[in-house]
């Protein structure tokens, strides 16, 4: 994918780049893959706000991801690549030899006619899902499932890959794109290759209106409310937060404040943390 400039004929537009969509093959949805889902602009059942600075946005339709790939030793061909509204990456149309259909996350280098296969018995080729005791130390894979017959749950956004670091008895050892290093039962299933659309990350948005289009609304700065409305708030002119750390806006400590839990189960899966400290 590649990334297109704007001539600058308003000062929003100097900046902003979009992508090219050159990956992109095919421009309208599998309908019998594609579902209305009901938008909730960051609301819980009752009503209220629990994420904030979410609503309104460009309509947009959900394609039903095959995260699980369970078609074993069925070979599927390649129709095309797809935008998907819902995600960074993009993904790809696939027709089993039977005739069924379905998404999956496009890695890179996946193109149109290529063949792709499930199961343990499959070549270890970019497009492809097996279990990680069939992929060879070293390999970069994604959409890693952290439990058998899940469904792929790590490492599915635009540009991003794990590497397969050592297997030993029922677990294999990922670094996955944080750095962070963590065991997997070994019988859990991955795809071969990077996550397609890796220059996602270079776009710019340019303009206020185009995230409103994504569906965020504004965030307004603690630092510029009253007192009564955030911790930071209040001051003549501009001020300090005028406490040792940032908050919330309900006094919570923030940026940086550890949530994990301590006694979390799987803190024993994880052989080093992506800041490089082990778990204790």
């Amino acid at each position: 994918m590649g990334i297109k400039t704007y001539n600058p004929y308003t000062p929003s537009r100097r900046q902003m780049t979009g992508s090219d969509f050159s990956e992109i093959t095919k421009t309208t949805p599998e309908k019998s893959l594609v579902v209305s889902t009901s938008r909730t602009a960051g609301r819980n059942n009752q009503g209220k706000i629990t994420v904030r600075h979410r609503g309104g946005g460009a309509k947009r339709k959900y394609r039903i991801i095959d995260f699980k790939r369970k078609k074993d030793g069925i070979p599927a061909t390649v129709i095309g690549i797809e935008y998907d509204p819902n995600r960074t990456a993009n993904i790809a149309l696939i027709c089993y030899a039977d005739g069924e259909k379905a998404y999956i996350l496009a890695p890179e280098g996946l193109t149109d006619g290529m063949k792709v296969m499930n199961g343990p018995e499959a070549e270890v080729r970019v497009g492809n899902c097996l279990p990680l005791s069939e992929i060879p130390v070293g390999t970069q894979i994604h959409n890693i499932e952290l439990y058998p017959g899940k469904g792929g749950q790590l490492v599915r956004s635009a540009g991003n890959s794990a590497q397969l670091m050592a297997k030993e008895g029922k677990y294999a050892t990922l670094r996955l794109p944080s750095g962070e290093m963590r065991m997997v039962p070994i019988i859990c299933r991955a795809s071969i290759g990077v996550v397609g659309n890796g220059d996602h990350s270079l776009i710019n948005i340019g303009k206020a209106g185009r995230k409103r289009h994504m569906g965020f609304r504004p965030t307004v700065r603690g630092s510029v409310m009253n007192p009564n409305d955030h911790p930071h708030g209040g001051g003549e002119g501009k001020t300090g937060i005028g406490r040792p750390g940032p908050s919330t806006p309900w006094g919570k400590p923030a940026l940086g404040l550890k949530t994990r839990k301590k006694n979390k189960q799987s803190n024993k899966l994880i052989v080093r943390r992506r800041d490089g400290k082990g778990i204790k």
